[in-house]
């Protein structure tokens, strides 16, 4: 009897320590619990840093509606800009400096304009579409009289004669080039003379394209259209005092959804990296 005593006891105590074991499994599964929870919001906040990493890697997209004849010198700046500004993707829509501001006041979207008069952003001025303090004056041209490399016309007088058929001008009505040329053959007395010879082009790059396919005997349009075509050649250049001043302004557009980003790039338009770049092109620097 004794020693069955003594083997119960064991057994009791030997069972009592399983007993005291138990409260360590219960911690052991309380400790995985809360790791799991630390795991979760951990994996959550990282989803929630790369959603916005990813967020903040979207380019900032600015839409530059910009003159027809700037078509060279901007997309080469904007390539400069771009490298030194990789959080801002650019798009152009390139044409005639009033049919651009046209659209502006329609509601398209765009955040820069520069137009190759002043005419057209003092309109959006008036409207109050262009940026509080953005507008600046970027560069002036210089109009000439082109045509084909194996024409014999050499003057703008001779754009009377009969036997000069047909001369392209920019569509007066939204073309720059077109109001200029215009007042340099009226300047000239010429324009009565030659009106009935006039082809009216959407912008001075179809009147280049006209004259380059001789598809016309001859064509007005800037110096610095006539320097990116070796199928033409420059007979004559229009006084500064037949015509109004040649003046490309830019400025931020108030309704643009970027408007510190616009505001940069237009400062960025007179930078000497872009000034160079606009000289090499054959455009003068407008003084301020």
């Amino acid at each position: 009897d004794a020693g069955q005593r003594d083997e119960l006891a064991k057994i009791r105590q030997s069972g009592s320590g399983a007993g005291l074991k138990r409260p360590e499994i219960a911690t052991n599964r309380t400790s995985g619990a809360t790791r799991r929870s630390h795991l979760c919001v951990a994996l959550a906040m990282l989803l929630l840093a790369a959603a916005t990493a990813c967020h903040n890697s979207q380019p900032t997209l600015l839409v530059v509606s910009a003159a027809a004849s700037l078509t060279d010198a901007i997309q080469e700046i904007e390539g400069s800009y771009r490298r030194e500004h990789p959080g801002v993707e650019l798009s152009n829509n390139f044409g005639s400096s009033g049919t651009l501001a046209h659209q502006i006041e329609d509601g398209a979207p765009v955040d820069v304009f520069i137009s190759a008069a002043s005419k057209p952003m003092d309109e959006l001025q008036a409207r109050n579409l262009i940026v509080a303090g953005s507008r600046r004056n970027l560069l002036r041209n210089t109009l000439v009289l082109i045509v084909p490399q194996d024409s014999r016309i050499n003057s703008f007088q001779q754009l009377a004669e009969s036997s000069t058929r047909s001369i392209a001008v920019g569509d007066p009505a939204s073309v720059p080039a077109g109001q200029y040329g215009q007042q340099t053959l009226a300047s000239l007395h010429l324009l009565d003379a030659v009106r009935g010879k006039l082809v009216l082009a959407k912008d001075v790059r179809q009147v280049l394209a006209y004259v380059e396919t001789g598809n016309v005997d001859a064509g007005i349009v800037y110096a610095t259209d006539a320097l990116t075509s070796p199928g033409v050649r420059v007979v004559a250049t229009a006084k500064d005092a037949s015509h109004d001043p040649i003046v490309y302004p830019a400025a931020a557009i108030a309704t643009g959804h970027h408007q510190d980003a616009s505001r940069e790039f237009v400062e960025y338009l007179s930078s000497a990296t872009s000034k160079a770049i606009f000289q090499e092109r054959g455009f003068t620097i407008a003084v301020k």
